[in-house]
């Protein structure tokens, strides 16, 4: 057994049947990473240069999408990486910089969604009030809070398994994974798990809101077919966002803990990071095709581009 002193690189065992075939999963792998930035970063620039759309549900937006851009850069730059290499490792002080800039991006998109449905809860059900309530100074305290509050609950996870003495180094992923790295513990990890509890209990309470909003929202709408229509236009995106995210993220998270691992490698592989694959990319065409007044802002901004060139 390796006690925490050896323990200078992690190996990470979720390409070991893909050698075959590296090529073809770096080529596929690279297009969307690609894709993802091409898609986010068209979106974010369209919201900084369009000023009619500096509305509190559009910089919103706007960070969900540099959100993405985000946790994706700690997957992808190494994932490549290892499709070219025949050894991956990744070495202690990587591992950890990975699962913080991953962990942070899940609680991030978690919150930053939270507080999208509260916009359109505003929107919707109190439309008379909304630019009293969703002022400047709130827009930028709940940017303040939807960043500084994973980024700190991130921190504090990373610090408690940092002081964890290991007796392993074999990650059975193929990115580095905070509950891979405690079970790798030689001693008890009951303060982490209290620790990971909390955090669940905190964001099932932002859950808990996003319920109450909604439901309100589809009693406001279900009054009238313009009602209705707008929850299609707006809210539809939001929940498809957050349903798509949700339910990737807890399946990973379910499996990392209880999971069998009697599934083929490729699937276990999808599944593992459909949270950084999917809500990247889905995220801005869903919103970008959705919201007309995004749609027309982005043609806008390629049109003008095109008459550059020319």
């Amino acid at each position: 057994m390796q006690n925490s002193s050896s323990v200078t690189v992690f190996t990470l065992h979720g390409l070991n049947e893909t050698a075959s075939h590296k090529y073809i999963f770096f080529a596929f792998t690279l297009l969307a990473y690609l894709l993802i930035w091409l898609f986010n970063l068209t979106l974010i620039i369209t919201i900084i240069i369009e000023k009619t759309l500096h509305e509190p549900m559009y910089i919103f937006l706007c960070n969900l999408c540099v959100n993405g851009l985000y946790g994706t850069a700690g997957l992808y730059p190494k994932l490549l990486a290892d499709f070219l290499s025949d050894s991956h490792v990744i070495s202690y002080s990587g591992c950890f910089l990975q699962i913080y800039v991953i962990y942070s991006y899940v609680l991030c998109e978690f919150t930053i969604l939270t507080v999208m449905a509260y916009d359109r809860y505003v929107a919707i059900c109190k439309p008379l009030k909304y630019h009293c309530i969703m002022t400047s100074l709130t827009t930028s305290r709940f940017l303040l809070i939807s960043w500084i509050l994973p980024l700190c609950e991130s921190t504090i996870a990373i610090l408690l398994s940092i002081r964890l003495p290991l007796c392993g180094s074999d990650i059975n992923k193929l990115y580095c994974e905070n509950w891979s790295v405690i079970k790798l513990s030689c001693v008890e990890t009951t303060i982490n798990s209290i620790c990971s509890y909390f955090i669940v209990l905190l964001h099932v309470s932002e859950a808990l809101l996003i319920v109450y909003s909604y439901i309100h929202i589809v009693r406001a709408c279900a009054k009238s077919s313009e009602e209705m229509s707008k929850f299609m236009q707006t809210c539809l995106p939001h929940l498809i966002s957050l349903i798509g995210f949700t339910i990737s993220t807890v399946f990973d998270v379910m499996y990392s803990r209880y999971g069998s691992r009697n599934f083929p490698q490729a699937l276990l592989n999808f599944l593992a990071v459909e949270f950084l694959v999917i809500p990247p990319l889905l995220n801005p065409l869903i919103y970008g095709l959705k919201l007309s007044q995004i749609r027309r802002r982005v043609m806008r901004v390629f049109s003008r581009k095109v008459h550059i060139l020319r």
